[in-house]
C-alpha cells in the first residue's frame, strides 16, 4: 500500500514512545494504576483478567521499582500503589521509596488472576473493589489503549471496545519507505528520533556497566570490542539486559516493544559512528529503520509466537545498508534476505534471553547485508520467500498471525507446566 509521509510522521509519532519498564507488565500497573485512581486508593479486593500472550510476557519479566518483583501480581499490586495513569507508559517511573516498600508488602496479598476467554491477542482488565466502589479497566489491542471503564457495573467510558480480530492495519510498500527515508522533511520526526538514539544508548551504556541478567552484552562484546558488528550486537543485548532485569532507564518502543525499539535503533548508531557518517544520515537510516520495523509488524500484530526482535533486526540492517550507500534494490534485498534467515526465532515471553535473541536477529541482518554485498541473496521459492520484499513481509505476517497459533498456545502450556522426563 501507499502511504503518504503524512501518515508516515503519524505513525512515528504514535509508536516512538518512552517507556520505563516491558510494556506488556507496564500495561498491567497503567490499567491499574487508572482503577486506583478512581477508587481512591488500594482495593481490598482484585481481580486480574488477560490474555494468554499477556501471560507469556509478563511472567518472568522484572518489574522496574518494585525490588526485584516479577509477574502479573506484582505490576498490578504496583500500579494500584502509584496510581499515576497520567504517566503512561512511565505510570511506574516515579514511584516512591515509601511505596516501593508498600509494593513489596502488599505483593504477598491475594488476588484473583485468571486467563480470559476474550479474542484478543492484547487483553487486559482490572477489577479493584474499596469501600463499597467498583472499578473495572479494560484494555485491548495496544498497551495504553483504555477501551472501557465501569464504575459500580456502570459504564462511564467506551470507545473501541471490540475485539483485536476486527481492527485491520494496511500493510506499507517497503519501496515507498525507503523513499521517503531517503527524502522526506525531518523537522517534525527529528525529535523523536533523537530521543530514541539518546534513550537507547544510555540504557545500553548501563547494561554494560551492570550486571543485568545474564550479560549477554557483556559477554558479546569480548569477542571484539572495537569491531562494529560485535559492538552492534552487544550493545543493543546490552539494552535488552537491563531493560529485561528491573532497570528504571526509560526506553523508546516501536511497535508497542522497547526490545523492537533497541534493536531498530541501537546497531544503526553504532554503524553510523564506526562509518562516520553525517549526522543527517543517521537520522535519515533510523527513521528507516524505524518504518520498516512498523511495516513489518503490521501483518503480524503487536503479540504472538512470532519473535519480535526479527523485524526491528531487518529495520536496523536496512538502515545500516543506506548508511552504507546500499541502492533501493538492495536495502530490499537485504530484507528479504534477513527475513529468510532469523523468522524461525520464537518467543517465549519477555526475560532475559530476548538480549541474546536480539543478537541473533541484528547478527541475521548483517549476514544479510553481507550477501547483498557479494551480491548474493535468496531466490522465490527458497522457503518463504516471495517474489518481492513486500510479498515476503506478507508471508510471514500470514505465518505468524495465523500460523503460529496453536504453537503460542503450546510455548504458554510448557511455560507455566514444566515438561518433566
Amino acid at each position: 500500500m501507499t502511504a503518504d509521509v503524512g501518515e508516515y510522521k503519524k505513525a512515528l509519532a504514535k509508536e516512538l514512545l518512552p517507556a520505563m519498564g516491558c510494556t506488556e507488565p507496564i500495561a498491567l500497573a497503567y490499567a491499574a494504576a487508572e482503577a486506583g485512581r478512581r477508587l481512591g486508593g488500594y482495593p481490598e479486593s482484585i481481580d486480574v483478567e488477560v490474555s494468554r500472550n499477556i501471560v507469556k510476557n509478563v511472567k518472568s519479566v522484572i518489574v522496574p521499582n518494585t525490588g526485584g518483583l516479577s509477574g502479573i501480581e506484582a505490576a498490578v499490586t504496583a500500579g494500584f500503589v502509584a496510581r499515576r495513569p497520567e504517566a503512561g507508559l512511565q505510570v511506574l517511573a516515579a514511584v516512591t521509596p515509601a511505596e516501593r516498600d508498600e509494593i513489596r508488602r502488599r505483593a504477598a496479598e491475594p488476588m484473583t488472576v485468571r486467563q480470559s476467554d476474550e479474542p484478543d491477542v492484547f487483553f487486559i482488565c482490572v477489577t479493584g473493589t474499596l469501600g463499597g466502589k467498583t472499578v473495572a479497566v479494560t484494555i485491548r489491542t495496544y498497551h495504553t489503549n483504555i477501551t472501557r471503564i465501569e464504575e459500580n457495573g456502570v459504564v462511564v467510558f467506551s470507545e473501541g471496545d471490540r475485539p483485536e480480530e476486527e481492527v485491520h492495519e494496511e500493510n506499507w510498500s517497503i519501496a515507498d519507505l525507503i523513499r521517503a527515508a531517503r527524502t522526506m522533511d525531518l523537522t517534525d520526526v527529528e525529535p523523536l528520533l533523537r530521543r530514541q538514539m539518546d534513550s537507547n544508548l544510555a540504557i545500553a551504556r548501563e547494561g554494560l556497566k551492570g550486571d543485568w541478567g545474564a550479560t549477554i552484552g557483556k559477554i558479546m562484546l569480548m569477542r571484539d570490542p572495537k569491531d562494529p558488528a560485535v559492538r552492534a550486537r552487544a550493545w543493543a543485548a546490552a539494552a535488552s539486559d537491563a531493560r529485561m532485569n528491573g532497570c528504571e532507564l526509560p526506553v523508546v518502543i516501536v511497535s508497542g516493544s522497547g526490545n523492537q525499539g533497541i534493536t531498530a535503533s541501537v546497531p544503526v548508531v553504532i554503524f553510523g559512528e564506526a562509518l562516520g557518517s553525517e549526522d543527517e544520515a543517521v537520522l535519515r537510516a533510523l527513521l528507516l529503520s524505524d518504518l520498516v520495523t512498523i511495516a513489518l509488524k503490521q501483518g503480524i500484530g503487536k503479540l504472538s509466537a512470532y519473535c519480535g526482535a526479527v523485524s526491528a533486526g531487518c529495520g536496523s540492517g536496512a538502515g545500516i545498508a543506506m548508511l552504507e550507500g546500499f541502492s533501493d534494490e538492495d536495502i530490499l534485498a537485504v530484507i528479504s534476505n534477513a527475513l529468510a534467515i532469523t523468522s524461525g526465532l520464537l518467543c517465549d515471553g519477555a526475560k532475559s534471553s530476548c538480549a541474546a535473541k536480539i543478537s541473533m536477529s541484528i547478527e541475521g541482518a548483517l549476514l544479510a547485508l553481507d550477501m547483498v554485498k557479494n551480491h548474493k541473496e535468496f531466490k522465490s521459492g527458497d522457503g518463504i520467500v516471495q517474489a518481492t520484499a513486500d510479498d515476503t513481509a506478507a508471508a510471514v505476517g500470514e505465518i505468524a498471525s495465523r500460523g503460529m497459533v496453536d504453537t503460542d498456545r503450546e510455548i504458554i502450556r510448557v511455560m507455566l507446566h514444566p515438561v518433566r522426563r
